[in-house]
């Protein structure tokens, strides 16, 4: 019987993301998302705490997250979770990261960190408009 490796995330970007290329030329992207779980505890006192997932996208992915992608943004994330070990110090290290497959951009286009312009700059917040759009078309 196969196994199954599959992780799904939600989550925000906790910083830019990093792309770079390999010698070869395929591109590979980098990014740090946050999840959030948040509750009540016995006492009623509200609790959270936030887990920091390592993701890494390659090729034509890797570059659509490099150009669109930037720190704050909520995205949606399918991969697989890959364990690498290392020695520091004569010990044994374990990291975990998650190999993406998946990537999904979620919320509005202006709903990251950034003032108004910096929205805008980037295509996202309102557009300025010219006149005679739909709203004029409203009898009320």
């Amino acid at each position: 019987m196969a196994g199954v490796n599959k992780v799904i995330l939600i989550g925000n970007l906790g910083a830019d993301p990093e792309l770079k290329y390999t010698t070869g030329g395929t591109a590979l992207c980098k990014l740090r998302i946050a999840t959030s779980e948040k509750w009540t505890d016995k006492e009623g006192a509200k609790q959270e705490k936030t887990e920091w997932h390592s993701v890494t996208f390659w090729r034509k992915l890797a570059e659509i997250c490099g150009q669109y992608l930037h720190k704050g943004m909520q995205v949606y994330i399918e991969g697989s979770l890959q364990n690498d070990v290392y020695e520091k110090d004569g010990q044994k290290r374990y990291t975990y990261s998650i190999q993406g497959r998946t990537m999904q951009m979620l919320g509005s286009p202006g709903s990251g960190e950034g003032s108004p312009e910096e929205e805008a700059a980037r295509g996202g917040g309102p557009q300025p408009s010219e006149g005679g759009g739909p709203e004029e078309d409203i009898p009320f």
